[in-house]
Formats: structure tokens, sequence, C-alpha cells
């Protein structure tokens, strides 16, 4: 049986009851308040043992009472809940000492998670950072996505250390973005970040161009080359498409990783470097290994905190907020306001994007720059992107789309209208994947949210369509309306 008081504040009624239900099921005893200022009388009382406070409160903002409780009572583990799901609100949770951030909706089971790690884990006291309050509209990271939220939450982690970073992704993922924030937020954040590209870099100068060089060190080397460590000093060096380093430059990376240390190209004497090295990918540097390209001993150096940035295609639900950004920006340029139609927005949720977020960037951009109207109607985007109008849903009285006749367009896109080309590789998952979420986003709509009524219709376990919906991201508020 858990042991444990858990003191909850929230303006919610419903969420108030709903935490207290399911933690109360889970064996905790649970006090509810509305206010800060009831949740600061038991806090200052010497009561519970572990505090869930919203950010928002009539009374008082949740992450000014952290600091408050901290020195009051230092091992008392906080955890921020907030509807607010950006980066900036869990790297503010994390810089305010808060042992988690549960973005709002989450799932019940989640939450008991975070309960038992916090009582179980021993508290320590963190200083509080520089505040970055109003720099919200600058986020670099955009997205509401269970992928996206927990992305944030190791941000917010790491920001507080100077540990090795490798962060893996297709292109256009926005691995550089998570870097900046790393470096932004982080106690480096007053030094100098450096971004180098290895695919960019003639292999034969890559060495030079991260360590410097000695005046006539090779032919050309007229004057002492400073090179991309050096510039970074006290600060971040960002290096992307590890992948493509040389294997004569990976050995003098290796060296900086484990003595602090380099030479220029034509030096002799060691310099010491105070340098944080983030590296990003996007290649299977396992396969590489294996291929003798890459050695495998920085591959561990390097690989001390992996963090795997998801292709947007898997957070197709983030896209309407990445929309609404990228036509702010365009705003913010010159160009006129602009909005997409509810049926151009349900054509970008299912294209493919290869090129993930900045593909999604660039079309946007075309679209406000070429169109004329303010508002964007689903027949300009599906010609950009070369693919069939389709419509969220059908209006009231028309003839119902055929599930099969659908299928069949499907098929028909990878084989040909009578079967004259052979498909790509993976057509079974291609396929399912563009077909499983409008059906269930169909009988789901038809069900009005009835979970029980929309497995009977699809033939479905009840437990299978729940972990289809939290999978796909489907349920509008996951956890509160589980039962």
């Amino acid at each position: 049986m858990p042991d444990g008081t858990i003191l909850i504040a929230d303006d919610d009624s419903a969420i108030r009851t709903v935490l207290n239900q399911a933690l109360g099921r889970a064996g905790y005893n649970v006090r509810t308040t509305g206010t800060a200022a009831g949740l600061w009388r038991w806090v200052s009382a010497g009561d519970g043992n572990l505090v869930i406070t919203d950010v928002v409160l009539p009374d008082e903002n949740g992450f000014d009472l952290i600091p408050r409780i901290k020195r009051l009572r230092p091992d008392l583990p906080v955890v921020v809940m907030s509807a607010q799901n950006t980066i900036l609100t869990a790297i503010t949770a994390a810089e305010r000492g808060a042992f988690d951030y549960l973005p709002k909706p989450f799932d019940l089971k989640e939450l008991t998670s975070v309960v038992q790690r916090a009582l179980a884990a021993p508290q320590k006291t963190r200083d509080t950072a520089t505040d970055h309050e109003g720099e919200e509209n600058g986020l670099p990271l955009i997205g509401r996505s269970a992928a996206m939220q927990e992305i944030y939450r190791v941000i917010a982690r790491l920001t507080q250390t100077d540990l090795t970073v490798m962060i893996m992704g297709e292109s256009g993922t926005g691995k550089e973005l998570v870097a900046r924030a790393l470096h932004d937020y982080g106690k480096r954040r007053h030094g100098t970040f450096v971004a180098v590209n290895m695919a960019a870099i003639p292999k034969e100068l890559v060495e030079s161009e991260l360590f410097g060089h000695e005046r006539g060190a090779f032919t050309g080397a007229t004057n002492r080359g400073v090179g991309r460590f050096e510039q970074a000093e006290g600060g971040t060096l960002f290096l992307d498409e590890i992948g493509d380093m040389p294997l004569e430059a990976q050995t003098r990376l290796l060296r900086v990783l484990q003595q602090g240390e380099y030479t220029t190209v034509g030096g002799r004497t060691p310099i010491k470097t105070d340098v944080r090295i983030i590296a990003a990918t996007n290649r299977d540097l396992r396969q590489l290994i294996q291929q003798g390209l890459f050695r495998e001993d920085l591959y561990y150096r390097l690989n001390v905190v992996p963090l795997r940035l998801p292709p947007l295609r898997e957070r197709a639900e983030d896209i309407p907020d990445l929309v609404r950004h990228f036509l702010r920006k365009a705003e913010e340029e010159g160009l006129p306001a602009k909005h997409l139609e509810p049926e151009a927005l349900e054509i970008l949720r299912h294209h493919r994007w290869p090129g993930n977020v900045r593909e999604l960037e660039n079309l946007i951009r075309r679209l406000a720059v070429l169109h004329a109207g303010d508002s964007i109607p689903a027949a300009a985007v599906a010609t950009e992107l070369k693919e069939p109008v389709r419509t969220s849903s059908a209006e009231e009285g028309d003839e119902p789309v055929s599930l099969s006749a659908a299928v069949e367009r499907h098929l028909t896109k990878y084989f040909g209208s009578h079967g004259d080309r052979l498909p790509p590789p993976g057509l079974y998952d291609r396929v399912l994947q563009e077909i499983e979420r409008p059906l269930l986003s169909i009988c789901l709509a038809a069900t009005r949210g009835n979970q029980i009524r929309a497995a009977h219709l699809l033939g479905l376990n009840r437990n299978t369509l729940r972990k289809k919906i939290r999978d796909l991201g489907l349920e509008v508020i996951r956890g509160l309306k589980s039962e």
C-alpha cells in the first residue's frame, strides 16, 4: 500500500475530482484546493509529502510558488501541471526546482508513475536560473503532441548539465533548433553557440576548420587560422551530420572528449578547452561503425544522452500549431494575414512529409506569397503537394464514401490503375497509416467519443482501440475521459 499525502492545487474542480479519485484508488491520501493560498497553508504547516500544482491559479502563479516551497521545505517534491504545453513551460519548471512537469491533458497512469518516482527519490535544491518570462513568442520548438512534450522534458533536464548529447532524426526535424535550445536555456547561454555542418566541409579541411591551424601548416596557410573549438570556448559546439566526419578528424575529436584538449594543425602545444559538444545525425551510426566509417569509441563518447526527434508524420497533430506559427512569421515579414481552410489542414495532416518541418515551412511560405486571398483553400494546398483534395468530414445529406473505394484509391496510388507498376517497400504500413487514422477519427466522431460503441462498430477489443487512440494521438482529453 503506498504511503504519502499528496497536496493538489488546481482551480478546475473537475480535474481536482479526477485526480482525487485516481490517486485515492492508488492508496494515497489526497487533499485538494483551488488556490495557491490554500496550498501554502498546508505546506507551511508541514503537511503533505508531495505537491502537484497547476501553473495558472487564481491568486498566484504556480511557478512563483515553487521557490517559496523549496526555501521552506527543500525535501518536498513539486510536480507542475500546465495546459501551456511549450518548451518554455518545461524549462521554467526545471529551473524553479520542480521534480517533473506534466502537460495537460495527461494520462493517469503517467501521473501515478511520476508520483511514485517523486515520493521515492531523494530531493535536492536547485538554484533558480535566469527568468525567461516574455520569451515565449520566440520559441523555436513548437508542438503539443506527446512526442514533443517528452522532448521538452528531456531538454529541460539537460539544460542544467554539461552532458554530451547525440540528437538523431531525419533531415528537417529541427535538430539544430534542439541544440540551440539546450544552449540558450542552459548554463552556457552567455557563451557562444557555434554550429558546424560536417557534410558541408571538404574532408581535407575538416581538421583545420575544427581545431585551427598554424601559419605554414599546409600550402596556402599564410596566417594562423582560428578553429571552431576556439570560437566556441566557454559555450557550445554543435557538430551537425557527425556521421560525415572523416576518420582522422574523429581521432582528434575523441582526444578532446577524453582529455579536454586538442592541438592545432601544424601545432605541437596542447590547448585546453572548455566546450560543450552536441552532435547530430540523420544516419545510422551503428551501421557506419560496422562499415568501418565511424569509430565505436567515439560513438559511445558522443552518445551519452541520445535524443531522437520524431518525423512530422509521427506527430501530425502538431501541424495546425506549426502552420499558425509559419503564417505569423510571414505576416511579420510584411505579407498580408492569411489562414488555411479546415479542409486544407486535413490535407496537410495526411501528407507524408519526407522533408518534415522544413518542408512544411517552405510550403506555407510559398502559399502565403503566391495565394492572393486571405483564406488559403484546400485546392491550393493539394496543387502544391500534388495530392487529391480531401474533406475532413462529409456534410449532412452527402452520400457516404465507400470504405472499399477509399482503400482502392490508396492502393491505386501505389500500384497504378491496372497494377502496372511495383509498389514501394513497406506498402502495408504506409497504406495502414493513411487509412487507419481517418477511419478511427470518423468512427469516434460518429459515436461522439464513446469508445465502447466505436470498438463494437470496428470489431476491435476496447483495449486495442484505446491503445490505437493513444498511439495515434486521437484522444481529445487523455486520462480525464478514460472512464
